[in-house]
């Protein structure tokens, strides 16, 4: 299998999108800010788009390292408490 590469562009309506180099189907991710939003970043929004999916990605790699991929069920053993994000 080969190496897939990802790219972060703007698309035409102003949010960001990763997307697969050599793929032109829907983003993976898509990341729109509010108007209020756009302008408390200062034009730093591209920024923190960046940041946002970075996170998002290290965030993916850490809860598949804790999935036991062998489990026949597909069912979470352990209740885990839900939080609400800000």
């Amino acid at each position: 299998m080969s190496p897939s590469f990802f790219e972060i562009i703007q698309l035409a309506d102003g949010d960001y999108a990763l997307r697969r180099t050599d793929d032109d189907a829907a983003p993976l991710v898509r990341i729109s800010f509010s108007e209020e939003a756009r302008e408390m970043m200062d034009n730093r929004d591209l920024n923190v788009a960046k940041a946002m999916i970075a996170t998002g990605i290290e965030a993916a790699g850490t809860i598949a390292h804790d999935i036991d991929w062998d489990d026949d069920d597909n069912e979470m053993t352990e209740s885990r408490p839900q939080y609400t994000l800000h």
